[in-house]
This record gives C-alpha cells, sequence and structure tokens, in this order.
C-alpha cells in the first residue's frame, strides 16, 4: 500500500510541473518568443497540451470569464496540493 502512494505522490508532483511548464510555454507562445512554425516547439507545445488540456478543460468550463486571464492552472494546482496534502497528513499515518 505505501508503495502505491509514493507512484501517486510521485504523479502528482511530476503532473504539476507539466502544468507549470504548460503555463511558461503557453506564455513564451502568447508574447511570440518561441517560433510557432518550428517543428520541434510546435511538438512540444502540442505534447504539453495534450497532458494538460483533459483537467483544465472542466475547470475552465465552471470559471467565470476573467477577461483573457486564464487562472485555470493555478486552481488545477491548487487542487493537486490539496490532495497531496490529504495523502500526507490522513492516509500516510494510517498505512502502518
Amino acid at each position: 500500500m505505501l508503495a502505491i502512494l509514493d507512484v501517486v505522490m510521485l504523479v502528482l508532483n511530476l503532473y504539476t510541473w507539466v502544468i507549470i511548464a504548460s503555463a511558461i510555454f503557453s506564455w513564451l507562445y502568447a508574447f511570440n518568443i518561441v517560433n510557432p512554425s518550428n517543428q520541434f516547439v510546435s511538438m512540444i507545445g502540442q505534447a504539453l497540451y495534450s497532458l494538460t488540456e483533459p483537467a483544465l478543460r472542466p475547470i475552465r468550463r465552471i470559471m467565470p470569464n476573467m477577461g483573457g486571464l486564464d487562472l485555470s492552472p493555478v486552481v488545477l494546482l491548487i487542487g493537486i496540493f490539496f490532495i497531496q496534502n490529504v495523502i500526507a497528513r490522513y492516509v500516510y499515518p494510517n498505512v502502518f
């Protein structure tokens, strides 16, 4: 059971970094810092989009329009941190 919880915590931690990378990449793309016609850049952007969009889409539907400001990654990160905190405080101590 402890190994499963360690894997869940690791996956949540890695997904946190994927969300942060996706947000930074979207800023770089929006401010035209990266070349969107470059095939490698396009491939990275598509991979980050396909990894994060299934989790961000339901949050975007619920949240109100903030005038071009997308706060759905922040909401998702808060949710991931909450899940990690619940696992660390309540599930880990009860495993032993």
